[in-house]
């Protein structure tokens, strides 16, 4: 049965289909676009899953949303395949940053767009949150210092999940050189054939 994945533009999707390339799985691409002047998904995806959100991949006779726990289906199905690490201490780092992408990292970078779209509203909310953000990056900056990848020495599925929230980060939350780990491994992300041919057969993408 063929993958299917409802993917929009500029969203967490785009780690669905660097995760089926990086398996060599077949899959449709069905696209949805932001709208332009609200950057919210269309009313067609209320069509696929009522709260009209991206991801959304039908796979095995199921309906699945949730990046995290689409990825770990697709790791599962795929035999474990960049799962966790053999290693006990890999699987422990494996699995906290599969969670601890949208569950921790995501939260302030969404506080910090709603701020921002507040213009001079939100200008005295931003400190605050810039500060809870950077508490987050400098923690990752520190991780990366002693290890190539997040689960260790091998890439993993951990490393597609944190990719989103690092390249909102680079591109409106205060990423730059003065954190060179992170930005070495960002580059290795986007330097893997996998994750340049999702980014063709999935569109236009503002964060690579």
């Amino acid at each position: 049965m063929t993958i299917i994945v409802h993917h929009l533009n500029n969203s967490r999707s785009q780690r669905i289909l660097w995760l089926l390339e990086e398996l060599g799985e077949p899959y449709v691409v069905r696209r949805y676009e932001r709208d332009k002047k609200t950057m919210r998904a269309p009313a067609s995806l209320r069509a696929v899953h009522p709260l009209g959100r991206s991801p959304v991949v039908e796979v095995d006779g199921h309906r699945l949303i949730e990046t995290g726990a689409i990825m770990e289906y697709l790791v599962a199905r795929a035999g474990g395949r960049f799962g966790p690490p053999a290693d006990a201490q890999g699987a422990i780092l494996y699995r906290q940053f599969i969670h601890y992408a949208e569950g921790s990292m995501m939260p302030p970078l969404l506080a910090l767009l709603v701020v921002n779209r507040l213009g001079l509203l939100g200008r005295p909310a931003r400190p605050t949150v810039q500060g809870m953000l950077n508490d987050h990056l400098d923690w990752l900056e520190t991780e990366l210092a002693g290890r190539p990848f997040f689960a260790g020495d091998i890439f993993t599925a951990a490393d597609m999940m944190m990719s989103f929230p690092l390249e909102a980060s680079r591109a409106r939350g205060g990423l730059d050189a003065s954190r060179p780990n992170i930005l070495r491994w960002l580059d290795d992300m986007h330097a893997r054939p996998a994750y340049q041919t999702a980014l063709t057969t999935g569109g236009a993408y503002a964060y690579a």
